[in-house]
């Protein structure tokens, strides 16, 4: 004889289904409260990571603030108005050096091939007028692999200049550069065709024939521009070199050893050791300003706005 069948409960089925969904709901909300948790953790992070970027002095090690250090700016690369060897940044970082209290003296610290004469200019003589306004800073150039043109027009605003054996020094010229490509049109049968207002807006148009005129106009340029470097030279490094050596602002590099020779450095030494042994503040504090997100987001921006602008009406539009 078979088990009678257990007896049909509803109330226990609906029991059971009412404790499953409670279950559920209990689950359900532990995961959302972890997602909640990540996310918030995320947006933290985020906003920790912008302010790091956008005011990186707040996140200088605050045990340096106690004592004397030495401000370090970083002047590498091209220098130019579009690069972060710009005269804005290196001004700003040379200003914030001297109006911290604790900075004991700056070094400025190169590895540049040179660039624009005018930004050169400007960072050269905010150097000098700092200098004047404070005389009891000392500011110390020190080069790495590379000072050459604007990058050692720089440096000789500086109280000494201190390099590598092996350093790159120099460079003391105004170069323009180009190609002329009118013969080899004249080869192919091209015609150019130049239209201007002013007899010399098309002065060195690289599909047109130098002109003797031209030429002698831009050499005059030149020259002057030289000059100014040249004056800024004798002015910064004063009785240490021979202002009538024929060699010295002929445009020459030399290395670091040579240029100690030549008084156009002081002495063999790194950051490490002028902020050691010449500022005697041994700590060093990086004052470099750097491009910040923002700054780097936005320009982005305008070029891909640009870009996208160029192809279409360049480009899409003849489609």
């Amino acid at each position: 004889m078979s088990d009678p069948s257990p007896p049909h409960n509803p109330e226990s089925w609906e029991r059971s289904l009412i404790r499953e969904l409670a279950l559920e709901s209990v689950r359900e909300r532990r995961r959302s409260r972890r997602w909640g948790i990540f996310f918030k953790l995320l947006i933290v992070l985020y906003v920790v990571v912008l302010m790091a970027l956008w005011f990186p002095e707040l996140w200088k090690d605050s045990s340096h603030k106690k004592d004397h250090y030495t401000a370090l700016i970083e002047i590498r690369g091209l220098i130019s108005a579009e690069s972060e060897a710009r005269a804005d940044y290196i001004v700003s970082a040379l200003r914030d050096a001297y109006k911290d209290e604790k900075v004991k003296g700056i070094i400025l610290r190169i590895n540049s091939p040179g660039g624009s004469p005018v930004q050169s200019s400007y960072i050269y003589d905010e150097i000098q007028r700092l200098r004047e306004q404070n005389p009891e800073l000392p500011v110390y150039a020190v080069v790495t692999e590379l000072c050459a043109s604007g990058g050692y027009y720089i440096a000789t605003a500086a109280d000494a200049i201190y390099v590598n054996p092996a350093s790159i020094v120099g460079s003391i010229g105004v170069l323009m550069n180009g190609f002329g490509f009118n013969e080899m049109m004249e080869d192919f049968g091209i015609e150019r065709r130049l239209l201007t207002a002013g007899e010399h807006k098309g002065m060195m148009d690289p599909f047109s024939p130098l002109q003797s005129f031209d030429q002698q106009h831009i050499q005059r340029l030149l020259d002057q521009i030289h000059q100014q470097f040249i004056d800024a030279v004798i002015q910064g490094r004063g009785d240490r070199i021979d202002p009538n050596d024929p060699q010295l602002f002929s445009g020459l590099i030399w290395t670091g050893e040579e240029s100690i020779r030549l008084g156009l450095a002081d002495g063999l030494g790194s950051s490490s050791h002028v902020a050691r042994e010449i500022i005697e503040a041994e700590t060093i504090v990086d004052f470099t300003r750097k491009e910040d997100i923002f700054e780097r987001l936005a320009k982005q921006l305008g070029v891909a706005a640009a870009t996208t602008l160029s192809q279409v009406t360049h480009g899409w539009q003849l489609r």
